[in-house]
């Protein structure tokens, strides 16, 4: 259903999979850590977190069912919050269409409330002005019938998709998905800028991507590193919904030089902010009939 202008659904991206402890040692990586970041992150004033699996010890990306199955269950035995599980990068490094199904098997065997769907292939690279040369820089494929094999996965598993949006074009990948039945609304959309290949981070361009969903829908905006703070305050004008959190960006200034000690205080700034222009932090039950999830498929 559409969003209450006075109420606003706070999203925290726990921890991602390119940046390690060496950047910042506050990401979680172990089932137990990332379920209290999660606690943390809900007593803070969150509805929803985002997860990436990770290896207990060395914090590369996993796709075991048994490593999400634990983190769901930490996360579930402190607090309330919505689960949104990662599915980024599923088909990169293999070729078969079943080892790709493999490595979602997770979403429907674990059943989280959400899932990340990313809407569209691009180039993603991060650039080091300092360094006048790319920190990384890789080629991210989402081809339709990927795409199609994660929304498989999720309606198997009764999951509701959280459309990830780099640029404008993937906000209309969604039609045809709509048409063939591979998603029913209302749909979620995530708009990502901030990212070297995609959109760039500016409140001109969230209000385009904002324009182009319908009446029904709802979104939030994802910033990521220093711009964040910028957006998630156009985004809260704007009447949408805001995601922060380790996965995004450390640091709870502008200028990048307050690294934040955990998720909270990332969430506690955002919850601020909010409240600062008369918008509420929904609780988990709240989101949940904001966002239509529980729908039959």
């Amino acid at each position: 259903m559409p969003l209450s202008k006075d109420k606003v659904i706070v999203t925290c991206a726990l921890t991602g999979v390119l940046a390690k402890r060496d950047q910042c040692p506050y990401l979680p990586y172990s089932p137990v850590e990332i379920g209290e970041e999660a606690r943390r992150a809900y007593e803070a004033g969150a509805a929803v977190v985002h997860i990436h699996g990770r290896e207990p010890d060395s914090g590369d990306q996993t796709w075991s069912a048994d490593i999400y199955g634990q983190i769901k269950e930490e996360v579930r035995k402190r607090s309330p919050i919505i689960v949104n599980f990662s599915t980024g990068g599923f088909n990169m490094g293999v070729e078969s269409e079943e080892e790709k199904k493999e490595r979602l098997a997770y979403v429907w065997k674990t059943r989280p409330e959400m899932a990340a769907l990313n809407m569209g292939s691009m180039n993603y690279a991060k650039y080091s002005e300092k360094r006048k040369g790319f920190v990384f820089d890789f080629v991210f494929p989402n081809p339709f019938s990927d795409i199609l094999l994660a929304t498989d996965a999720m309606r198997e598993g009764g999951v509701k998709p959280e459309l990830e949006c780099f640029d404008l074009g993937h906000v209309h990948n969604a039609e045809p998905l709509l048409q063939m039945g591979a998603l029913k609304g209302p749909l979620q959309y995530s708009f990502i800028l901030g990212v070297l290949g995609g959109i760039a981070p500016t409140a001109e361009n969230l209000l385009a991507m904002a324009r182009q969903i319908r009446p029904e829908d709802t979104w939030e905006v994802i910033g990521i590193s220093r711009v964040q703070w910028k957006l998630v305050a156009a985004a809260l004008v704007l009447g949408g919904n805001i995601r922060v959190g380790l996965e995004d960006n450390f640091y709870l200034d502008p200028a990048g030089k307050e690294m934040a000690k955990g998720n909270g205080p990332l969430v506690e700034k955002a919850v601020r902010l909010a409240r600062d222009i008369g918008r509420e932090p929904m609780s988990p039950d709240e989101a949940r009939a904001a966002l239509g999830i529980g729908q039959a498929w």
